[in-house]
Parts: C-alpha cells; sequence; structure tokens
C-alpha cells in the first residue's frame, strides 16, 4: 500500500513539471516575437524620415539676381503654371523663345517671391534706362538706390520685356537664332551684355532642362517633345527661405491684416494700400509690404 501512494506522488511530480516546462516554453517564444515585431517599423520610420529629408534638400533651387531669393522646386513650378501661357503667347508674337522668357522671370523674379517683384511686377528686373516715362521704383544692386521700372500687372512685365529685346540692335543675333535653340539663346543674352554674371547663360540652360521648359517652344511650333530623363517631376512638399526683408517694409506673417500691420506702424490701410498698389485687402504669407 505505501509503495502505490509513493509511486502516485512521483508521478504527479513529474507531470507538474513537465506542464511548468511547457508553459515558460511558450512565454519565451511570445516575448521574442513581440520584440521583433516593435523594432522593426522603429527602423523603416527612421530611413524614410531621412530620404525625405534628403529629397527636400534636393529640390531647393538657388536664384541669384536682382532678388537673391532661395526658393523650393514647388514654388517654380507654380510659377510655370501661372505664366506658361504669357510666356508662349510673347513666343508666337516676339519671336523669343518661351522657355527663354521663363528661364529668365524665374531667375530674376526669384520666382515671384522677391521684392521687385512682389513690389513692382518687375519679373525680369528691368531698370528704368533712358526714355522711360512710367512709374517706377528704387531697388539696390549694382550700385544702391538703382531706378527700376513698374508694372500694372505681370503681363505688362512679360510685354516689356520682349519689346527690350526686340528694339534693341545688339540683340538682333538672337533672332537669326532657332526659335527652338534655347541653349544658343542662353549664351546669345550674355554675349550681348544682357547680364553681368558669367555663370548666367548656364543658370538659364539648367532651369530649362530641370523643369522641362522647352516643351513650351515645341508646343508653340507644333513640334513633338521628348521629355528628358532628369525633368522634374516630383511634387513634395516644400517650404520658401526669401531673401532678407529691407529696410522700411514687413514680411507679412500668418494671421497678418492690412488693419493689423497699419496700427504696428503707424499708418493707414489706405496709405498701405496706395503704397503697395494693392486694389484688394488680401493677403499671402511672405508677401514683402511697404510701411513706410
Amino acid at each position: 500500500m505505501i509503495k502505490k501512494i509513493l509511486a502516485l506522488a512521483v508521478l504527479s511530480l513529474l507531470v507538474s513539471c513537465g506542464s511548468s516546462y511547457t508553459s515558460r516554453k511558450k512565454g519565451g517564444k511570445s516575448k521574442i516575437r513581440t520584440t521583433r515585431n516593435v523594432k522593426t517599423p522603429s527602423k523603416r520610420n527612421t530611413s524614410v524620415t531621412k530620404n525625405k529629408n534628403e529629397r527636400k534638400k534636393q529640390q531647393s533651387e538657388v536664384l541669384e539676381s536682382t532678388s537673391k531669393t532661395v526658393v523650393y522646386a514647388d514654388v517654380v513650378k507654380q510659377y510655370i503654371y501661372d505664366y506658361k501661357d504669357i510666356a508662349k503667347d510673347n513666343m508666337r508674337n516676339h519671336g523669343i523663345p518661351a522657355s527663354i522668357t521663363l528661364a529668365q522671370g524665374i531667375l530674376e523674379s526669384g520666382a515671384g517671391r522677391g521684392t521687385l517683384c512682389v513690389n513692382a511686377n518687375n519679373h525680369f528686373g528691368i531698370k528704368c534706362h533712358k526714355g522711360w516715362t512710367g512709374e517706377a521704383v528704387y531697388h539696390d544692386d549694382d550700385a544702391k538706390g538703382e531706378c527700376f521700372r513698374k508694372y500694372n500687372d505681370p503681363a505688362e512685365s512679360y510685354n516689356d520685356h520682349s519689346l527690350f529685346l526686340t528694339t534693341r540692335g545688339r540683340y538682333a543675333s538672337l533672332f537669326k537664332l532657332r526659335k527652338d535653340d534655347y541653349k544658343g539663346w542662353a549664351k546669345g543674352l550674355k554675349a550681348a551684355g544682357y547680364a553681368t554674371d558669367p555663370k548666367y547663360p548656364n543658370k538659364l540652360i539648367s532651369i530649362i532642362e530641370r523643369y522641362g521648359l522647352d516643351q513650351y517652344d515645341a508646343e508653340v511650333l507644333g513640334k513633338r517633345h521628348e521629355p528628358r530623363k532628369d525633368d522634374d517631376n516630383d511634387n513634395g512638399d516644400v517650404e520658401v527661405t526669401e531673401e532678407k526683408v529691407p529696410r522700411n517694409s514687413y514680411k507679412v506673417q500668418k494671421g497678418d491684416t492690412l488693419y493689423s500691420i497699419s496700427k504696428k506702424h503707424n499708418v493707414s490701410v489706405d496709405e498701405l494700400k496706395q503704397m503697395n498698389n494693392l486694389t484688394s485687402n488680401a493677403l499671402s504669407i511672405g508677401q514683402i509690404l511697404k510701411v513706410k
């Protein structure tokens, strides 16, 4: 009888140990699996963030001319969308490649964000020169306080740019080039004295090729356009960093209104509108306003 009781006790102990081992083994597997699932997305997210940051760096354009403005790809693309039709019309009417006109506008105006463009609708940095009878603004460029032409709207600036090239004899050789020879036009502008920057032709060519601006020349000429592999088709989110705000001017911030700005600088709303050639109270973030 005692032997039977001892045998049952030993058997019970063995079963209990076996159950405990099985429970630890299953628990161990569960912990390992959970830890692996947590680590994997963490590494992937770090990689994605790094790639996005790299993309944003690659999208920036440094547009150094009269406006000396740093902008990003989205801003340039919006500028192209806004003014491509005007550039094409000028090509039809005056014979200047739309790609050249757009590239010059992008470079000279900081893609529409430079002070001269914002305050005077001057997209090409055209100075007053002898015989100019229209409105003018004064802006530091090669010298301090130089006289630049002021326009009522961008279309006037584009048309005046075309007239500037077609009515001056030193640019006559450009019109002997093919209308789709944007490289020849870019180099010819520099040779004729349009710009003093030795890199001016390369800057224009780079903008044209990055954004595929020669497609608009092809559209006007009725030719087929073959996109390049390096044409910029990225539509990612980007941001803008503008030039230093000039003295007696104010950069519009989020939440600003003409009324709040007028109070801040002790001027009336009507005076602000008159100084900045505004026809409504609408403002955009980053806009440069004269306040004195």
